[in-house]
């Protein structure tokens, strides 16, 4: 398995996995429905490889999972981030209070099913923060409350700690924060 930065010539298989897994962490219940996950356009994608941080896990030349980090100003056009970025002053984290300038947006991040529980979702997220700490000394995400899968990875495995519970757009969420160091 290779984790490494995503390059330029990834963005077209990036695109079709992000694409492909809109409703992966809705319970089938919900899928088909109204509420779906977020997506990146090429254009998107391309901008998170050249200014931001896409880490992806490679097996046999084929990426088999990813995880996105970026900047504020890169995700302050969407509903939801205005929301969390209206809110970050009242968080803190190792006592040290989050803002705009400390933390980067992490997230999200999707490994096949064929290869989840083979140690790729923690090398993934380390070698994210080892990228990230340069800029950043926190990482902040969120996570659907009933995405239980997700909130035990981040919690367990990315010593992520709940800062807070919001609600968007008629669904609960936990607000999650790290060092990268």
């Amino acid at each position: 398995m290779l984790i490494r930065l995503a390059q330029i010539n990834d963005v077209q298989a990036l695109f079709f996995l992000e694409h492909s897994q809109l409703e992966a962490e809705l319970a089938a219940s919900q899928r088909g429905g109204v509420m779906q996950g977020q997506a990146f356009s090429q254009d998107e994608l391309s901008i998170l490889v050249k200014q931001h941080w896409i880490v992806v896990a490679e097996s046999d030349g084929e990426i088999v999972g990813y995880v996105i980090a970026g900047s504020w100003s890169f995700f302050e056009n969407w509903p939801i981030y205005r929301r969390l970025l209206s809110r970050i002053h009242q968080h803190s984290i190792e006592q040290q209070g989050l803002t705009q300038t400390n933390c980067c947006q992490y997230g999200p991040i999707w490994i096949s099913p064929a290869h989840r529980g083979k140690g790729i979702f923690e090398a993934l997220v380390s070698e994210l923060k080892s990228q990230v700490k340069v800029r950043y000394p926190f990482m902040l995400t969120f996570i659907a409350e009933d995405n239980d899968r997700s909130f035990a990875a981040h919690t367990q495995k990315a010593a992520m700690q709940v800062v807070d519970f919001f609600d968007f757009d008629g669904r609960d969420y936990y607000l999650l924060a790290t060092a990268t160091s």
